[in-house]
């Protein structure tokens, strides 16, 4: 395993649910204090500074990956639970769990009434979440307890880094959005000892898979001139999927988000990515979300506004216990970022609103 896997690697496994990011922000400052001046807003998200040139560059990306909270405790000693961020309920039956307890971690699976109980009509139906629970072996409250699983314990999918066939893709859980991390991380070693147009600012946020509420404020820290959003994006080259419908593919490149639910890129931000990769020999996709946002919604609305464009590594899967990457579109979005970064001097940036 190279240094860079090992990254990834350890973005992936570490643990960091919407408001319960302790364990991942110190592993990110851990990686971002040799690269800059570091200081935190009131809510978690971890800022790093590089340079003191005009203009301000923000780079984003989320530390917190989907989990859970436990909400209740059960005589019988089973945790109900509600999602912090959004899960497919399809995707949850019989996955494995950790509960986070101040004793350590607690293992569980999540379970719902078998279907061999169920009557024949029932059986076809969607279990959804608010019929489901996490079983930690446990046949008591008291023995929950002894365990040292309190109510208000965060929940994170039980799931380990893999190398797949062929070495090129890899499946871990929580690449929405630790890849991004892990290219922030490596943008700001890129630029830690070369010269660069501008002050480079790379921003790991908190909550912004349940209202991007680290970007909110983290930018009122920043005050950018410009903004890139380092994100996943969502691969449509799995069976069902019609090509209108996405032609995001593995191994064909990164992405150019061109529209979310809450934000339309600045069209002349959007316009240099796009010549950067052709001038850099990068291949790119496009990618169109009519559902879902990203960081880049809090903070293109910032002030007065600020010219943000976002750009994604496709993972298949997200929002599981397993999602796939592949390398080559994540060296082609390291490579990309850090070429567009190097060109954000004071007129390019001041030309993206004149």
């Amino acid at each position: 395993m190279d240094e860079r896997e090992k990254l990834l690697q350890a973005l992936t496994e570490a643990h960091g649910v919407p408001g319960y990011e302790q364990e991942v922000r110190a592993l990110l400052r851990s990686y971002l204090e040799p690269l800059g001046e570091i200081t935190q807003d009131k809510i978690g998200s971890l800022i790093c500074r590089q340079g003191d040139e005009a203009p301000r560059v923000m780079l984003a990306a989320h530390m917190d990956e989907i989990g859970f909270m436990v909400r209740h405790i059960t005589d019988e000693g089973f945790l109900k639970f509600v999602p912090l961020g959004g899960w497919w309920d399809q995707v949850l039956l019989g996955q494995r769990v950790l509960v986070k307890t101040h004793r350590g971690d607690v293992i569980g699976v999540i379970g719902a009434k078998p279907p061999h109980l169920l009557p024949q009509d029932e059986r076809k139906k969607l279990v959804e979440k608010k019929a489901m629970y996490i079983d930690i072996g446990a046949t008591s409250r008291k023995e929950v307890e002894e365990a040292g699983v309190r109510v208000g314990d965060p929940v994170v999918p039980d799931s380990r880094f893999a190398v797949l066939a062929g070495g090129k893709t890899y499946l871990a859980k929580a690449f929405d959005d630790r890849v991004g991390c892990a290219l922030l991380v490596e943008v700001m070693r890129h630029f830690a000892d070369r010269p660069h147009p501008n002050t480079l600012y790379g921003v790991v946020t908190v909550q912004e898979e349940v209202g991007l509420r680290g970007a909110t404020t983290s930018v009122e820290v920043v005050n950018p001139d410009v903004a890139i959003i380092l994100e996943s994006d969502i691969a449509g080259d799995v069976p069902g999927i019609k090509p209108e419908e996405s032609a995001i593919k593995l191994g064909k490149g990164p992405s150019l988000l061109l529209y979310d639910a809450r934000m339309i890129p600045n069209l002349k931000l959007r316009d240099l990515v796009i010549e950067t990769a052709r001038q850099e020999g990068i291949p790119l996709q496009f990618s169109a979300m009519e559902r879902g946002a990203t960081d880049g919604g809090a903070i293109h609305l910032h002030r007065e506004g600020v010219p943000t464009v976002v750009l994604g590594v496709a993972a298949r899967h997200i929002h599981s216990h397993g999602a796939i990457i592949h390398r080559e579109d994540y060296e082609g979005a390291l490579r990309l970022v850090t070429a567009l970064v190097a060109r954000l001097d004071a007129e390019t940036v001041a030309d993206l609103t004149a």
